[in-house]
Order: C-alpha cells, then sequence, then structure tokens
C-alpha cells in the first residue's frame, strides 16, 4: 500500500509523520503547481469548487509516482465539501486510475469510528502504536502553525526582505525530518533561535489583517497566490482565523483538545447568522467581530468561486464591516486568477487601511490637543 492524500497547506508534513509512524509507505503528492490546476480542471465538472479541482490534480499526481490508496478526509452538512470524495472516486474510476480510497468521516459519537478508518491503513497495528502515531502528527501542526505565525509577525518588519521566508523554508524541513516527539521538540527550540536572527525593525508601523473564509483557500498559499506572503511585503501582519491544528481539532477530534477551537467565532457570528451555513461560513463573520475586538486594521475574506458558505457570509459582511468599524475585502479565487491582478487589488485595500489609520491617528492627536 502506498499512501497519498490531497495538499493543504502544511497537513502533508503533519499526514506524513503519522503515517510513516505506522510504517505505512507515503506518496506526498508534488507541491501544488499550474500542472495540478490544469489535471484537476480539465477532469473536473465546470462548476465543481476549486478545491475540489486542486485535490484532483494532486491525487493524477501522485498516481503517476506510484500511489494507489488515497487518504480523505470526509464532511457533512451544507457545504460540497463532503461529497469530494465520492465525486472524485467516480472520476477516478473513469480515468481508468487503480485507486482505493480510504475517507475519513467527522467522528459523530465516538473517535473510535476515526481510529478504525486509520487502524485500516496501518494494517491493524495496535491501538496505542495508533494513538501515538496521531499524537506525534498532531505535535507537528502545532509546531508548524506556531512557526507561521511567527513569521506572520517578523515578515513586514524585517530589515532584509526574504530572510524570514529563507528561515520558514529551512524550519518546514526541519520539522518534516524529526522522527520523534524529543527529536521535534529540540528542532522547535532550533527554529527559535533561528527565528531569533531576523533583524528586525519592532518599532515599525504595520497594518494588521485578519484573514478569514474557507479553510482550504486560506491554507494553501498556491492557490491563495500567496496572499499572505506578498501581504507581508506591504508591510501587513496578517493573522488568520483558523490554523490546521484548530482544524483538525474541530472536525476530527470533535474539539476534545484543549485549544483554541471554532466555538468562539461562532458565538460571535450570532447576531448576524444564528446557525450553520455550511463550512467556515459562519465562522468566517464571527472572526471578523473578534478581529474588529482585538483592534485590527482590516479583514479580508478569501473564498473559492461559487462557495455557498463563503457566499453567504460576504452578504453579511458589510453589515459587520458597518457595525464594528472596520473596513472588509472579499477576495474569490479560481483557476483564472492570476498573480498581477490580485495583488493590485491587495495594494489598494492596504493603501486605504493605512491611510484610514493615519487620519484617525492624526484626528485623536488633534482631539488631544485642544483638549
Amino acid at each position: 500500500m502506498k499512501v497519498t492524500f490531497p495538499h493543504m497547506g502544511n497537513m502533508y508534513i503533519c499526514l506524513k509523520a503519522m503515517l510513516n509512524y505506522l510504517g505505512v509507505e507515503v506518496v506526498v503528492p508534488p507541491p501544488t503547481s499550474k500542472k495540478t490546476m490544469v489535471l484537476g480542471v480539465q477532469n473536473s465538472p465546470e462548476f465543481a469548487c476549486l478545491p475540489m479541482k486542486v485535490n484532483l490534480g494532486n491525487f493524477i499526481e501522485a498516481y503517476e509516482q506510484g500511489a494507489d490508496t488515497i487518504l480523505m478526509a470526509g464532511g457533512v452538512g451544507p457545504c460540497r465539501f463532503g461529497y469530494y470524495a465520492q465525486v472524485q472516486k467516480e472520476i477516478i474510476e473513469d480515468l481508468g486510475l487503480n485507486y482505493k480510497m480510504i475517507v475519513l468521516e467527522p467522528p459523530q459519537k465516538h473517535i473510535s469510528e476515526l481510529l478504525a478508518k486509520i487502524k485500516e491503513v496501518a494494517d491493524n497495528q495496535s491501538w496505542l502504536r495508533i494513538i501515538k502515531a496521531i499524537r506525534f502528527g498532531w505535535l507537528k501542526a502545532v509546531v508548524a502553525d506556531r512557526l507561521e505565525q511567527s513569521i506572520h509577525y517578523l515578515r513586514p518588519r524585517e530589515l532584509e526582505q526574504g530572510h524570514a521566508d529563507q528561515v520558514y523554508q529551512k524550519a518546514l524541513h526541519w520539522i518534516d525530518r524529526a522522527e520523534s516527539p524529543q527529536e521535534l521538540a529540540d528542532v522547535e527550540k532550533k527554529i527559535g533561535e533561528a527565528l531569533k536572527k531576523v533583524a528586525v525593525n519592532r518599532n515599525r508601523d504595520v497594518i494588521r489583517i485578519g484573514l478569514v473564509g474557507e479553510i482550504y483557500v486560506l491554507l494553501e498559499p498556491f492557490v491563495n497566490l500567496e496572499i499572505e506572503r506578498n501581504l507581508g511585503k506591504l508591510g501587513v501582519e496578517v493573522e488568520r482565523s483558523i490554523y490546521l491544528s484548530q482544524w483538525i481539532n474541530d472536525h476530527l477530534f470533535m474539539g476534545l483538545l484543549k485549544m483554541k477551537s471554532s466555538k468562539e467565532s461562532k458565538l460571535m457570528a450570532l447576531p448576524y447568522v444564528n446557525h450553520t451555513v455550511g463550512g467556515h461560513g459562519q465562522e468566517s463573520i464571527g472572526s471578523a467581530v473578534i478581529f474588529s475586538q482585538q483592534g485590527y486594521d482590516g479583514v479580508i475574506q478569501v473564498a473559492p468561486f461559487t462557495c455557498m458558505p463563503e457566499i453567504i457570509a460576504e452578504s453579511i459582511l458589510p453589515t459587520v464591516s458597518r457595525d464594528k468599524d472596520i473596513p472588509t475585502y472579499t477576495l474569490i479565487v479560481d483557476e483564472h486568477s492570476g498573480d498581477a491582478g490580485v495583488v493590485t487589488r491587495l495594494e489598494a485595500f492596504v493603501d486605504l487601511l493605512r491611510r484610514r489609520k493615519n487620519y484617525k491617528e492624526g484626528t485623536k492627536k488633534c482631539m488631544d490637543f485642544l483638549g
């Protein structure tokens, strides 16, 4: 059995660690690229979700490298994500690819449902071994998320542009190569030392933007056209509404782990939408409210074209913007999106936020002087 899975940000590091710990041979798809996109788009229904198309491209490329089993997450509720695996399975069969698909459905009542699926992949290894493997993959997700948050802070403040990203790529490689929890702990210390060497101007006045939206587009840099890196170059510190470790806790571990979850954002969304709308639509609204309370200068919603939950959120965000006095902008991406057009729009939004911030600060100083 040679197992593969779709790319979604740094998820490959966590899944690879878990499966290797269980002695499973892993075929990591090539990094998502234009070729991946073309393969997925050519073989998918025209109005299918963009993430489904890209995932399919990942599977086709992994098959070319010898993969024979797909590990795919499932979903429930009013979102097309729950249908991805079934639709992809039909397409893969039509293409004549000899794949076995194992779907990790969100456990409805007991986490044992999820563990049983993993046991199937792990050739019936002991429950203790499986739990240790899951924990190891989980620890890598946590370390990778902490690294991302540090890079978000450093990018707009670094004195040598690109230095933080160089450290980021090296650090991901270190995390990926760690073969035990103890080695991972040593790697985290090593990362901390490397991050300290990035020269920064901590007094630099930066714009702070909260990113909300659909989880896949938020996490996968190729699909969101490197929005975090591009904003960093524009002097923006970003913070995402959701990270991989949180998503794993919410959707696979049923929120059992004691860490930040989507509960707070759902609670904050209640005045605007008091029921689930699928995907992360409700969380996008609630997270925008939270970012306004935390003093962020603006919010950017990132979503794939035709995503129903995010369309609902997009229609409500202007009301949140007015009520909470925080500018919002929605970036819709599909297979036709281009770097230049997206960067131009980001530059315009950041310029608006910077002028707005300067005006508010200038007005406050004037009032203080007169008062």
